[in-house]
């Protein structure tokens, strides 16, 4: 099989296999039936080295098992498929809860190591959120301009002076989304939020926009759905990991140790509703066994409506009906 046969061939089963096409949810099948959204888990017990330390081996396989395990192919076929020499990666973190509830360095290096091998030059990768002090306070060190890696916030480049909107929202999106970046990997983190329930894939993008302050009524309903289903987004984000190497399950967007638990994982998707459902019912199920109530009996009220949202016939972002999702631990 030719080379470019080959990543047009991985990028047609992975997304057909994820339930999605570049459009959104798939029409359905000649039988009318709709293919189920493929999530992936990847877990290592093993993945820290005796404590806090992540081993950069054992992150680099986990992440590469989870992306074969999602599109079916070897790794390196798999990030060629995704992303080309000629585009510039913007790798969204989200930095807000210091150093052991942001997205781990390790693994973004990992990722930024895998997108150099296939052909992406270091100074065209950029790890970014919303401002450089959030970056810093969770380990990354800012770097603008010369030819390593880029990492830094929106407040180093400002926003986008055109509104875009739909429905109940309307922001000024990054400067670094909206003109620097060609491809979106969305690396949010696996943990519960005091307002809106959880936040994790689709909610990570509210560090791309200027006013995230007045989305959070009704536990972000409909607003995370409404800012998801806009083409800046939608069109940009090629891939969503969850960096589940620690949870949180309570006390959440900072970080509250005494409500973590060492998961030792990450969630891969294309369909960013079917992977929110997913890391969802991880934190329910955690907060079970811990003798929390469900998020819906929780005080404050704060079960994730928003995912059901996304599902619905307005937005047709993705699936959250648990039914069409495939979860495939790998």
């Amino acid at each position: 099989m030719a080379g470019s046969d080959r990543r047009t061939f991985l990028k047609q089963g992975a997304l057909l296999g994820s339930g999605l096409v570049l459009g959104g949810i798939c029409g359905g099948s000649a039988e009318g039936k709709l293919p189920k959204s493929k999530i992936v888990v990847s877990r290592d017990e093993g993945l820290r080295k005796g404590g806090e330390e992540i081993s950069a081996e054992r992150i680099g396989t986990l992440l590469d098992r989870g992306m074969q395990g999602l599109f079916g192919g070897p790794p390196d076929e798999v990030w060629r498929a995704l992303v080309a020499p000629s585009d510039t990666v913007g790798l969204k973190v989200n930095g807000l809860s210091g150093k052991r509830m942001s997205t781990h360095l390790a693994l973004v290096w990992a990722i930024a190591a895998r997108l150099e091998r296939v052909g992406v030059k270091r100074k065209r990768i950029i790890i970014w959120d919303r401002m450089n002090s959030h970056l810093e306070h969770a380990g990354y060190k800012i770097n603008i301009g010369g030819n390593d890696v880029q990492c830094y916030g929106t407040d180093a480049v400002g926003y986008h002076p055109r509104l875009i909107g739909y429905r109940e929202v309307g922001s000024l999106f990054s400067r670094i989304l909206v003109d620097q970046c060609s491809k979106i990997i969305n690396l949010p983190v696996l943990k519960d939020h005091g307002i809106c329930g959880v936040t994790l894939g689709m909610k990570n993008f509210f560090g791309a926009i200027h006013n995230p302050n007045k989305y959070h009524d009704g536990a972000g309903d409909p607003y995370i759905a409404d800012l998801n289903v806009l083409p800046i987004i939608r069109e940009k984000t090629v891939l969503t990991i969850v960096d589940g190497i620690i949870g949180q399950y309570e006390g959440g967007p900072p970080y509250m140790p005494q409500w973590t638990w060492p998961f030792n994982g990450l969630l891969f998707g294309l369909d960013p509703v079917a992977l929110d459902y997913t890391g969802w019912r991880i934190i329910e199920r955690k907060r079970a066994e811990k003798g929390l109530p469900a998020l819906k009996e929780a005080s404050p009220v704060r079960e994730p409506t928003y995912i059901a949202t996304a599902a619905d016939a307005n937005h047709r972002i993705g699936t959250n009906d648990p039914k069409r999702i495939d979860v495939v631990m790998v």
